[in-house]
């Protein structure tokens, strides 16, 4: 899959989605709240961005921000908060929590390969599951990312656990056996009746995240795998109690361009 093709699928894919995808998430997501993961690690928990202190005044770029609950958390928080989408149909999700919150971020549209702000634009980066598992090149998203960032800027970005990439999306008995190989780079993608591409994700190893980093200036200082809560009961998607207890779902990737 090309830049350009996995491009056009995933744009329509979630503007097509938008609205179910927020009638069947939002409540877990919530309107204002930094949530980084299914297995529900908040940030003003986790402060994977910084001490709250950071935050005030700080220019930030959420990254793939859906219906922008992250940036407008951080806006709450008193930081200059940008929230970036390929999907106009997700962002005007976002207007629509803007107007229900009466917190007002700028929304961009834009891809995460070819991000429309000048060289160190921003403080700080994050991206909850945004843009990076869904591009032909995250290598480019990191450069991009470096770029727009200023020196000593942070990204944090949150993606699907490599090591999903052997099961099946089922959360439950049946997701538990491998079915592939963890090596095979090869996107999983879903096509139309007329054989177009109309979902694609793509798969990276471990390693091959953190030399996107590497590659791209970044120091990683840490890769946090959330364990599953005791008391969270819920299933989203392919996440749940049964496989959370016995491997991680989610990686996510702390960052730092050299001072």
């Amino acid at each position: 899959m090309s830049s350009a093709a996995s491009t056009a699928a995933s744009r329509r894919w979630w503007d097509a989605d938008a609205e179910d995808y927020q009638t069947e998430h939002g409540a877990f997501l919530g309107d204002e709240d930094f949530i980084w993961c299914p297995e529900r690690l908040r940030e003003a928990d986790a402060r994977l961005l910084g001490e709250p202190e950071a935050l005030v005044g700080a220019r930030v770029l959420e990254v793939g921000c859906g219906a922008a609950s992250c940036a407008r958390w951080l806006a709450r928080q008193g930081a200059r908060a940008v929230a970036l989408d390929l999907s106009a149909g997700m962002l005007r999700q976002a207007a629509l929590a803007d107007g229900r919150t009466g917190v007002t971020v700028p929304l961009v549209q834009a891809s995460a390969e070819q991000l429309p702000f000048a060289d160190a634009s921003f403080d700080l980066a994050c991206s909850a599951f945004g843009a990076v598992p869904f591009v032909a090149d995250p290598g480019a998203v990191m450069r991009e990312v470096a770029r727009v960032l200023r020196p000593g800027g942070r990204w944090v970005f949150a993606v699907n656990h490599p090591m999903r990439w052997m099961f099946s999306d089922d959360p439950g008995p049946d997701g538990l056996t491998v079915i592939q190989s963890y090596f095979d780079r090869s996107p999983y993608v879903e096509v139309d009746d007329q054989g177009t591409p109309s979902y694609v994700e793509h798969h990276r190893t471990l390693g091959d995240r953190v030399r996107d980093v590497v590659a791209a200036g970044f120091r990683l200082e840490d890769l946090v795998e959330p364990e599953w809560p005791e008391e969270l009961t819920e299933t989203w998607g392919q996440w749940s109690p049964l496989r959370g207890a016995l491997f991680p779902g989610t990686a996510i990737f702390c960052c730092v361009k050299p001072g």
